[in-house]
């Protein structure tokens, strides 16, 4: 229980409900099929690889497959982090503005100065390594999920029950999405971000007194919370904000405050505005210092940055990565100022985080293959049930949807296909595979450091 708890804490957000509420009644199916051929291969193959080998997917990759492929794999960890901040930094900004004025939700000048703000200041706490910080996090499931999540799902009810008619149809025609060509399910793409991080959380698997039969109990019961907070808010969102004005970052606080405004009780809508600001900012907080402290730790036994990516401050913080990151990060989220549909960058820059990580993901499922082959007798705390062919769903599953991504989601038709893949490509292939090469291709043997000195969790 335990376990499934943190897993749940770890992937459920309410971030991800206005883009699923576009499809009323069909988000069931689009969350369970994803839930289906990636969340449970991902739990289950790297809770084998966790429990047979110290060292994080790094250590997985470099064994399975090669070194080369086993930084590719830390560095698109890391680096997917890049886009997904000024992602759920656009999310707080549409949410920010329900507390001050709801109209500047959709204002991309606005989204970007609170990226670029929130962004540096969250540097500059991570960079003092404050003891405490992970502490920042530890409510949110309660604070930001859960109990907005309860509250919008039970008014929503309540709305239907008064006799309002659901803004999206929910009979037995609508439980698959209208099939429209490949466009009409490229939305799908983002519910394999929402279920990542699996592998993060399999390292518990060696603390249960039985792996073999509680590991999979712990993911089952964590796969039926998680599809639970999914599902139900975004459901709710479809009965109350009409689909073609729903907007992608702000769609959780449109919903509130349409149902608030149905009781009366619109003093309310800041208040959750507020609770949910304060979760994000608390799990990006938690988040910030921890994928580049892997990347740094490995780079610098085998050379794989420059010294000055690998230097600490005073508090053992990897500062320069931070600031580098940020300096990206500021660039991206003026992007939100040039394009004109928040909604639109919201959407390309989660597509481009989700497809960068997918390439860790096709390494890692390729390496537990390779890893069962090279040391079938290697002692493993769990052994993953049909590994070869969960590792063959979900390196097909994680493959098409990266694929899929390139294609312009039915719901931004009216853009210029052309130079969405050129963003999303660009930056996904140029991020996730380009840069990890050209640093790799001109590596010196001078930049290994393999005494680092003492890092002090932030």
């Amino acid at each position: 229980m335990a376990l499934a708890m943190m897993t749940t804490s770890s992937v459920a957000s309410l971030r991800a409900a206005p883009t699923m509420a576009v499809y009323g009644l069909a988000c069931v199916f689009l969350y369970l099929l994803p839930a289906i051929v990636f969340l449970l291969p991902t739990s289950l193959v790297s809770a084998e690889l966790a429990s047979g080998w110290e060292g994080g997917v790094y250590n997985w990759v470099a064994l399975g497959i090669s070194k080369p492929m086993g930084f590719l794999a830390v560095w698109c960890q890391f680096a997917m982090t890049i886009f997904y901040y000024p992602s759920l930094l656009g999310f707080v900004a549409s949410t920010l503005a329900y507390v001050f004025n709801p109209e500047l939700a959709s204002s991309g000048v606005w989204t970007a100065a609170v990226i670029i703000v929130v962004y540096w200041s969250g540097v500059w706490v991570s960079s003092r390594g404050t003891k405490g910080v992970a502490g920042l996090a530890s409510g949110g499931l309660i604070i930001g999920t859960l109990i907005p999540g309860t509250v919008l799902v039970l008014l929503g009810v309540v709305f239907l029950g008064q006799g309002n008619e659901s803004a999206a149809p929910m009979t037995a025609d609508n439980i698959f999405p209208v099939w429209a060509g490949l466009a009409s399910l490229v939305l799908i793409v983002n519910n394999f971000l929402s279920y990542s991080g699996m592998e993060m959380n399999a390292v518990h698997v060696s603390s249960l007194r039985n792996p073999a039969k509680e590991f999979p109990k712990a993911m089952f019961l964590a796969m039926g919370m998680v599809m639970t907070i999914f599902i139900l808010p975004a459901l709710a969102i479809s009965w109350i904000v009409p689909a073609e004005e729903l907007s992608l970052t702000a769609g959780v606080m449109q919903a509130f405050d349409a149902v608030f405004a149905n009781f009366g009780w619109q003093w309310l809508t800041p208040i959750v505005g507020i609770m949910l600001v304060a979760a994000s900012l608390g799990g990006m907080l938690t988040w910030l210092a921890g994928p580049s402290k892997g990347l740094l730790l490995i780079s610098r036994q085998e050379g794989y940055l420059p010294p000055f990516l690998q230097r600490l401050n005073k508090n053992g913080v990897q500062q320069n990565i931070l600031v580098v990151q940020g300096a990206i990060t500021t660039v991206i989220g003026l992007m939100y100022a040039l394009i004109p549909n928040v909604s639109s960058a919201y959407w390309i820059f989660s597509v481009i985080t989700t497809q960068v990580y997918l390439i860790m993901y096709l390494l890692m499922f390729v390496a537990a293959v390779q890893l069962r082959r090279k040391f079938p007798d290697h002692p493993r705390g769990y052994r993953a049930p049909l590994l070869v062919s969960m590792c063959g769903i979900g390196f097909a599953a994680s493959l098409a949807a990266l694929l899929v991504g390139f294609i312009p989601p039915s719901q931004f038709g009216s853009g210029n296909a052309g130079l969405y893949f050129l963003i999303v490509g660009g930056g996904a292939l140029g991020l996730g595979l380009l840069v990890p090469f050209l640093f790799y291709k001109f590596r010196k043997p001078s930049w290994k450091q393999p005494e680092p000195q003492e890092v002090t969790p932030s």
